[in-house]
């Protein structure tokens, strides 16, 4: 199926529902329409410096390259090969569908179908798209929970717990940090193991905890996982503060980052398009209880929005490409182990494409004259 017809068909299949995420998005940025000063919050995206958003749209390049290659090193733990190439193009795309389909994860979706038609394995190709974004997405929340503990010291909630310096000592938060870590890794690392002991090792479960340990929690793959989840998160930090300063909001960098992450994590629930209204209502909320501004947190909350949506474009260039082009194109290499060999003859524009059966004999002609190969697919 192209991606066309991909994104026709998931609008299609929400019916009624499709309407509600829209939905969700417009109610919210009406209600803070009515609550703040809408002047005051388009004056700010009317002045939006060019040189902030071109930084924030270079920074975007990166951050798709850094995150196709971590979906590539994930996909290379289970066994499949992916060229960087194929997964930055197919990144694109899906971040593009994210932006305009509601819900924010159809795009994800459509990349793990994509994947798994040319993958030998296809179980293994989907959960290689689950577990990369599962990655991300762990390394976003801790970043959202640190910013939670700033937060509550900044607006006193440490003082009024008996600190008298109105934070917490810096080894305690450390202790109780790393104490909760390796509690959670070493119950679920036991729980997998008790779990694994009486499931069948080819069971979807078994297979799924195999990947899970294959692609995230191996001596391997946790450092490489953790290390550049958390550049790609930074770079999503990054970008908000720039779509900030494209907008004129000069808050200083200690008081804004701490809002960041907890602004981007209330984008995570699949409840609105893109985060759009949601993401404005967050950021309206945590600049409010933060003495600032609510207006100028809006003001960066759109901004950022409008930038994520400027640089998915390159993903909409590819889905009119492909739209236009006939066949499904190949996606993975496919599986380790493989010759990788191609048959010659035969046509290689389809994914699913089975190639021509070899022949004892020279390939001879029939009675008519014609060749007894079969057509090329349409």
């Amino acid at each position: 199926m192209a991606p066309g017809r991909m994104l026709e068909r998931a609008w299609q299949d929400h019916g009624s529902g499709r309407w509600v995420r829209p939905a969700v998005s417009a109610g919210v940025l009406i209600g803070l329409a009515w609550l703040l000063d809408v002047n005051q919050v388009a004056a700010r995206l009317g002045g939006m410096r060019a040189g902030w958003v071109a930084s924030a749209v270079a920074l975007s390049v990166l951050q798709v390259g850094a995150s196709a290659w971590r979906w590539r090193f994930t996909a290379a733990r289970l066994g499949i090969d992916l060229p960087l190439g194929a997964a930055i193009r197919e990144y694109y795309l899906a971040t593009f569908l994210n932006q305009v389909l509601p819900g924010g994860g159809l795009g994800d979706v459509s990349r793990a179908w994509r994947h798994a038609r040319g993958a030998r394995r296809p179980g293994s190709a989907v959960r290689a798209v689950i577990l990369e974004r599962v990655s991300g997405q762990l390394v976003m929340t801790a970043a959202a929970a640190g910013s939670a503990v700033l937060l509550s010291c900044e607006l006193g909630v440490a003082r009024r717990l008996g600190w008298p310096d109105g934070a917490p000592p810096a080894g305690a938060v450390l202790a109780a940090a790393a104490i909760v870590a390796v509690t959670a890794a070493a119950a679920g690392l036991a729980a997998g193991r008790a779990a694994s002991r009486r499931i069948s090792a080819d069971s979807l479960a078994g297979r799924t905890w195999r990947d899970v340990r294959a692609a995230l929690l191996s001596g391997r793959a946790l450092p490489v996982q953790i290390a550049s989840s958390a550049l790609i998160v930074a770079s999503y930090l990054a970008t908000f503060v720039l779509a900030a300063r494209a907008v004129g909001v000069g808050t200083p960098l200690p008081t804004l980052l701490p809002l960041v992450a907890p602004v981007l994590v209330a984008m995570l629930p699949p409840i609105s398009v893109a985060g759009w209204g949601v993401r404005e209502g967050a950021a309206a909320a945590l600049w409010g209880a933060a003495g600032l501004d609510a207006a100028d947190g809006v003001a960066a909350s759109v901004a950022y929005g409008l930038l994520a949506l400027l640089s998915s474009l390159p993903g909409g260039v590819i889905l009119a490409l492909q739209t236009a082009r006939p066949g499904p194109p190949r996606v993975s290499g496919g599986s380790r182990g493989r010759t990788g060999r191609r048959r010659r003859g035969g046509s290689t524009g389809a994914a699913g494409a089975a190639p021509r059966r070899a022949t004892r004999s020279e390939p001879g002609r029939s009675p008519a004259g014609r060749s007894r190969s079969a057509p090329a697919p349409p």
